[in-house]
């Protein structure tokens, strides 16, 4: 009787691991350990994710380049971007000009991005840091995107309402939303196409559109009010914000230095390390 207590002991516990670190990803218990699984999986993401590059182009890349038309010099952040996918879809776009800012916690994977961008290093800048609170000043982003990561954010709700404060009024929000059998296994963390479409507009946000994407997931467009005029090419420092003090950044002698003198370094594959000033990472 106690093997068989023990046995189901031991099938009790590996079914919760399986839940919480292969289906959640480490999405309840909390962002270091989210962050922590994907640095222990980067060097083999893009070889199990196996992305398709004309499928990339024709259904992510193609339709936001359609969509920033009349934006050519347009600035993106794409928030948790992992491996680059986003830049990787939009950048070869011949009507895109703009720039591309990638913003992740898990540092090995940004490591990856800056390999997979090199050739357009002059057109990205690369930010380890955390989501729940971007450092950029408010509205300045013709887009910003989050693609397959909201559901494992310690609280999405912040973090989208932390995208829509930096998308400029008439920019892009684009998102994904997790469905399938296992988004029923992530409560508080998924959301039917119509709670999604009720949070975007909770928030203000027009023109929500739910399109069906992927078998695991749904991509989700949405629109801030106002009017988006075209700008002429901007430096992403002029948007950065240092994520301690609030105040602006300059550049100077391969660093990056705030109003208050807090120095941001860049590592030698050029990544901000915004991280290393926060206190609470």
């Amino acid at each position: 009787m106690g093997w068989a207590l023990g046995i189901g002991a031991a099938l009790v516990i590996a079914a919760l691991l399986y839940w919480q670190l292969i289906i959640a990803e480490g999405a309840y218990l909390g962002r270091r350990v989210v962050a922590l699984l994907y640095d222990w999986s980067a060097h083999l993401y893009d070889r199990i994710k196996q992305y398709d590059s004309g499928y990339e182009a024709q259904f992510l890349g193609r339709p936001l380049a359609n969509a920033l038309f009349a934006f050519p010099n347009a600035l993106v952040l794409d928030v948790a971007t992992g491996t680059a996918r986003l830049a990787c879809a939009l950048f070869p776009e011949v009507g895109f000009r703009g720039r591309i800012i990638g913003l992740d916690l898990a540092r090995k994977m940004l490591k990856h991005a800056a390999e997979k961008t090199r050739r357009w290093s002059d057109r990205t800048m690369l930010i380890w840091d955390d989501a729940s609170q971007l450092p950029f000043l408010p509205d300045c982003f013709e887009v910003v995107a989050c693609l397959e990561a909201l559901e494992f954010m310690p609280d999405p709700d912040q973090v989208l309402a932390e995208m829509v404060r930096v998308l400029r009024p008439g920019g892009i929000l684009l998102i994904t939303n997790r469905i399938g059998n296992d988004a029923r296994l992530m409560p508080g963390r998924t959301f039917s196409a119509a709670e999604i479409e009720a949070k975007l507009s909770g928030l203000a946000l027009e023109m929500v559109q739910v399109r069906p994407w992927q078998v695991e997931y749904d991509l989700v467009w949405a629109t801030k009010p106002g009017f988006c005029t075209p700008d002429p090419p901007r430096d992403v420092e002029a948007v950065l914000r240092c994520s301690v003090c609030e105040s602006g950044i300059t550049r100077r002698d391969g660093t990056l230095v705030c109003g208050q003198g807090h120095t941001i370094p860049i590592a030698a594959d050029g990544v901000v390390e915004m991280a290393r000033v926060r206190k609470d990472l």
